[in-house]
């Protein structure tokens, strides 16, 4: 570990461990009355590390935490998520995963109206699963089934290799499918075992042999921007740029977002898409 990143852990530590309530932790008042703030000596004994090592720590000396000790000063001190994270990542480590975590089945109320803000472009929000937890307008026009399909069946993945539309809506269907198989694999990582990950897992290695054949090659990928073409039935080809982000304050969350290449005549074809869902619908939820 460089030797700034060592600094840093030590002036984090110190002052988190200098905030910490006595009386959260079980300890009594320093002096009868110094409620705030343990001792070095305090914070390696409810943590488990020798008095040395976190001293050393502190210091910022140029020595490897390993990421179970990390783990149990975060425990004792009590560190939000972001904290820990922040901690682990001055070491070299990623952040931490809560297998434990639940898969959100909705998004927040703020998120929905955002999609809702980007009427004129095709746009949804992914859990983590790939279930797919809202959607806007413009995204219903591209994709109709997306509104009536089950709830249980609106996963990204699980519609891509049994909803027969979307092979006819995208051209380069072979490659897309392999690629977000690709994809899922690395986003999942260690999640892979959880029960909604697994129970899809399963049902798509019975149903689909071209999804078994794609996650048997054990290929990883990154989603990436990148440009998309839709042939769309009614109003032809859609040339879009497919963008994908994560709110800070959900990172469980991805918003896939398609923008129109303005270079072709895809604004125009949109904007006719749209109208028609105006005349058809009023709500795509």
């Amino acid at each position: 570990m460089v030797r700034r990143n060592a600094a840093m852990i030590g002036e984090f530590l110190t002052a988190q461990r200098r905030q910490l309530v006595r009386a959260d932790l079980g300890l009594p008042p320093v002096g009868g009355r110094r409620t705030f703030g343990l001792r070095r000596e305090e914070v390696a004994y409810l943590a488990g590390v020798s008095v040395t090592w976190y001293t050393w720590l502190e210091q910022g000396r140029d020595i490897t935490p390993s990421r179970q000790v990390l783990d149990a000063l975060a425990r004792t001190m009590r560190l939000s998520a972001p904290e820990h994270a922040h901690v682990l990542s001055l070491a070299g480590y990623s952040a931490p995963q809560s297998a434990a975590d639940p898969v959100p089945q909705t998004v927040p109320a703020h998120v929905q109206r955002l999609l809702d803000a980007l009427a004129g472009y095709p746009a949804y929000a992914i859990a983590p699963d790939w279930g797919i937890s809202a959607w806007n307008t413009a995204y219903a026009a591209l994709y109709p089934n997306v509104v009536t399909v089950a709830a249980a069946d609106r996963n990204l993945l699980w519609l891509l290799f049994t909803d027969p539309y979307l092979r006819t809506l995208m051209p380069d269907w072979e490659f897309t499918s392999r690629y977000n198989v690709a994809s899922f694999r690395a986003e999942a990582g260690s999640r892979l075992g959880d029960p909604p990950f697994s129970h899809l897992l399963g049902r798509l290695l019975e149903t689909s042999e071209a999804f078994r054949a794609a996650w048997e090659s054990h290929h990883i990928e990154t989603l990436t921007s990148r440009r998309r073409l839709f042939r769309h039935p009614i109003v032809g080809d859609l040339h879009l740029e497919q963008h994908s982000l994560a709110p800070s304050d959900h990172p469980d969350l991805h918003l896939v977002i398609y923008t129109p290449v303005l270079t072709t005549d895809t604004p125009a074809r949109l904007h006719q898409l749209l109208d028609i869902q105006a005349s058809t619908t009023t709500s795509p939820r």
